[in-house]
């Protein structure tokens, strides 16, 4: 599907846009490749990264509060996938301005463009704090998942479609537990702070997370918000995985901060059908119909929940580690 095709990644340069760069090449023959981001030094990192690539690898300095420039860069492209937020919780909290400037405004202006310049579909990374948010980013995450599911109302019949792929921390991404644990262990320190003993979280490797964009990419007729179906885990056997035998302070939860990971609210369960292997929760609007249901899948029950905290499958102490080492024998 990806063959021959001109694929935008915004915010290109994090963890997910490495993964997906490097996914892609694997699996497929792009014509072009677009990296759009607004630091420079990043893009000069992941262009020696991929040295043996500069003929597919294009790198174009922008931001997602620029209309005008990231209209400018869509031209000729088929099919966009809108990373790029600003992710930290306590940062939203603290600049909300800047937070709604690039998390609302820059959806916004990444749909308008893509309309304007006959992109054929777009999937936007959405995150579980968007779900009953509690914290700013959230809710601007919120607010994004709204505008890219309402755009396909405007796009007509034969436009571009839009849709979203929801998912939690990433393993060992930035900002997530694991760098932070990690970091702790190599300058020597032998106790792992817990905000929480009840925490959970769903686990989610850049890998699985890549597939889902490219099952959104394939399968999306418009609207739909897919979800991966994955293992929980307990923050504090994530601690000992780590560090086996340390002890672990509860410290508080922090502002913003959940006991536990949510992806489809019982309110979404009227419009939730699941499938083997992930969920998806469909549209609520007149212009979307049972018709547009993707074959293969099933209604949930009345008032079903996927949460962290009630998951059917669970990551053991010794099943964290083995996946920790995966990761690690990666790179």
């Amino acid at each position: 599907m990806l063959n021959n095709k001109n694929i935008l990644i915004t915010g290109g340069t994090g963890s997910f846009g490495h993964h997906f760069v490097d996914y892609v090449l694997k699996h497929y023959k792009p014509k072009k490749i677009i990296i759009y981001s607004r630091d420079e030094y990043k893009q000069f990192l992941m262009d020696n990264d991929y040295k043996e690539y500069r003929d597919i690898l294009r790198f174009f300095i922008g931001d997602v509060r620029d209309e005008a420039r990231i209209r400018m860069a869509m031209q000729g492209v088929d099919y966009v996938i809108h990373a790029a937020a600003l992710k930290q919780v306590p940062a939203c909290e603290y600049n909300p301005n800047e937070a709604i400037k690039t998390n609302v405004t820059g959806a916004m202006n990444v749909i308008n463009a893509s309309l304007g310049t006959g992109v054929r579909k777009v999937v936007a990374l959405s995150t579980d704090k968007a779900v009953n948010p509690i914290n700013l980013y959230g809710g601007t995450k919120l607010v994004s998942d709204k505008l890219f599911t309402a755009a396909n109302a405007y796009s007509g019949k034969d436009g571009t479609r839009f849709s979203v792929v929801r998912y939690g921390n990433v393993a060992g991404s930035r900002g997530s537990v694991i760098p932070f644990f990690q970091n702790i262990i190599d300058n020597g320190g032998t106790e792992l702070p817990i905000t929480d003993y009840r925490m959970t979280r769903f686990w989610i490797s850049l890998e699985e997370g890549v597939r889902l964009v490219i099952k959104a990419l394939e399968e999306a007729k418009g609207g739909e918000t897919f979800i991966s179906k994955i293992p929980s885990f307990k923050i504090t056997d994530l601690a000992q995985a780590m560090l086996p035998g340390c002890s672990m302070p509860e410290v508080g939860i922090r502002e913003g901060e959940k006991l536990h990971e949510i992806m489809v609210t019982r309110e979404d369960s009227l419009h939730t059908y699941e499938y083997e292997k992930h969920f998806i929760v469909y549209p609520h609007y007149n212009w979307w119909g049972p018709q547009d249901v993707l074959p293969g899948g099933k209604p949930v029950e009345p008032e079903f929940e996927y949460s962290s905290g009630t998951n059917t499958q669970w990551l053991s102490v010794e099943e964290i580690q083995a996946l920790l080492q995966t990761d690690l024998d990666k790179h």
